[in-house]
């Protein structure tokens, strides 16, 4: 009877275990299969009116986005924003959007001119928004992201008795300037066979002029020469532009630009699995052969501008644990910046406590001194 009784018990709790497991596996399967915003994709700023209602002589502006989302997008679904001010509800309006599978993403922007101009505003201070998904063919309407942005307003560089209220509107990005990114991407030919290495990160002024130098030991890597000329010379370009629509004053540090500077280093792979030999200049830097401390150095307009160590895990990892952690939805690994100099200005050094990513701060984080 004893030897019934525990074959019964183990039994009821081999089945309870098995559905918990189920039910685990059925919950996370939901999960996966809903829709995400890739953080780091999401940027929102001020579109400038050159009016406000019917006069020409005062300024007013409107929101505009662009984002990521990862699939699957159903069929019939309906990407929109939703803004809000202090005093309540302000503007809605639609994303283009496309039916997209999982394991694929849909990059959409909407806003700006698209939005009529009697929605225009004066307000400046902090705007809550959101991100939402709805899908009339199934009756379904969710909540992708919420963020907080602080706007802000400076006197464009027009003159004259007309021109005093005259201001361009713009969304402050100081976040942005101790966050950077580390990232492949699949060669053009090989795919991720060779996947290509890249690193990003912000700036506050112009995007011109940029030196990028990586070291591994102390010692720099990367570089390749052929008959006394250097090839597949890295460079650096910004893939992101925070700017205002409207020139203003000059005296307004850096003119309220933000941007997202791209590096690649074209002789540098994560690995290479193509069992090809080496090319005509030669074996080109695995990151997976050497795994350790790195440091990247940015020189701007000849000046060192940018510090930024990571470190690469056996078989060339580069996740750090930030990005998985935040749950960014992006390929994009987070590190930190360290900000050389004055070139970027004054800034707000306290920002990506509470305002990185809309509100959203990373955990774990903590940018070096």
């Amino acid at each position: 009877m004893r030897n019934k009784f525990e074959f019964t018990s183990a039994f009821a709790l081999l089945s309870l275990s098995l559905i918990c497991l189920l039910l685990s596996a059925g919950a996370s399967a939901a999960r996966q299969d809903q829709p995400t915003i890739q953080k780091d994709s999401v940027q929102v700023t001020a579109f400038t009116n050159g009016a406000y209602k019917g006069s020409y002589d005062t300024w007013s502006w409107v929101p505009r986005m662009e984002f990521r989302v990862n699939g699957p997008i159903p069929s019939g679904s309906q990407l929109y924003a939703e803004f809000t001010l202090p005093t309540g509800p302000w503007v809605k309006f639609d994303c283009q959007t496309e039916e997209t599978q999982a394991g694929r993403w849909w990059k959409t922007e909407c806003g700006g001119r698209d939005i009529p101009e009697d929605k225009s505003t004066l307000y400046t201070g902090p705007v809550n928004f959101a991100i939402k998904l709805r899908n009339e063919l199934a009756g379904s309407d969710s909540t992708l992201f919420t963020g907080k942005m602080k706007v802000g307003k400076v006197h464009s560089n027009e003159s004259g008795p007309k021109a005093v209220n005259k201001f361009v509107y713009y969304v402050n990005h100081d976040w942005n300037l101790p966050i950077g990114y580390v990232y492949y991407t699949p060669d053009d030919v090989s795919g991720w066979n060779r996947p290509r290495f890249n690193l990003a990160f912000w700036i506050r002024g112009e995007a011109v002029n940029f030196q990028p130098h990586l070291f591994y030991q102390g010692k720099e890597v990367g570089k390749m020469m052929y008959e006394g000329e250097e090839v597949g010379k890295a460079g650096c370009e910004a893939d992101i532009e925070n700017g205002t629509t409207h020139y203003v004053e000059d005296s307004f540090p850096q003119k309220a630009r933000w941007a997202r500077v791209r590096c690649s280093f074209p002789n540098v792979l994560g690995w290479d699995k193509t069992g090809e030999g080496p090319g005509m200049f030669g074996p080109l830097y695995l990151l997976s052969a050497n795994p350790g401390e790195y440091e990247f150095k940015l020189l701007w307009n000849n000046h060192l501008a940018r510090s930024i160590k990571f470190t690469v895990g056996p078989e060339g990892k580069l996740d750090n644990g930030i990005a998985s952690a935040n749950k960014l939805g992006s390929e994009r690994f987070s590190v930190r910046v360290q900000i050389i100099g004055d070139q970027d200005g004054p800034w707000d050094k306290t920002a990506w406590k509470t305002e990185a990513f809309y509100g959203n701060p990373l955990t774990g984080f903590t940018p070096p001194q």
